[in-house]
């Protein structure tokens, strides 16, 4: 294969992976594009006019040529940070207080 189309990284989208995260099943992805940056955390792949902009898992293992101008393809999985729920799926319903009986 040649180098500038045969390359995989695992990778994480801004926010670390760990093993736990492959062992609870989460669906991996692939984008193939061509390197317009790359730092030793993060790497940005141009697929057509859109830009994908992946942190780099600190344990990681390249192969190919890997620098600004190659053709990568690059698996991953998507990993959230954070999560906040609206104000109304939060708030919790409370019983109606039962009516006074009526006066005869």
């Amino acid at each position: 294969m040649k180098t500038n189309t045969a390359f995989s990284l695992l990778a994480a989208a801004s926010f670390a992976l760990s093993g736990a995260t492959f062992a609870a099943g989460a669906k991996t992805y692939q984008v193939t594009g061509m390197v317009v940056e790359m730092t030793g955390s993060k790497i940005t792949v141009q697929k057509g006019t859109e830009k994908l902009e992946i942190d780099l898992d600190p344990t990681i293992k390249a192969t190919g040529d890997v620098k600004v101008g190659a053709i990568v393809t690059i698996t991953y999985v998507m990993s959230a940070t954070k999560v906040q729920g609206s104000a109304a799926a939060t708030t919790e319903t409370t019983p109606a207080a039962p009516s006074p009986a009526p006066t005869p």
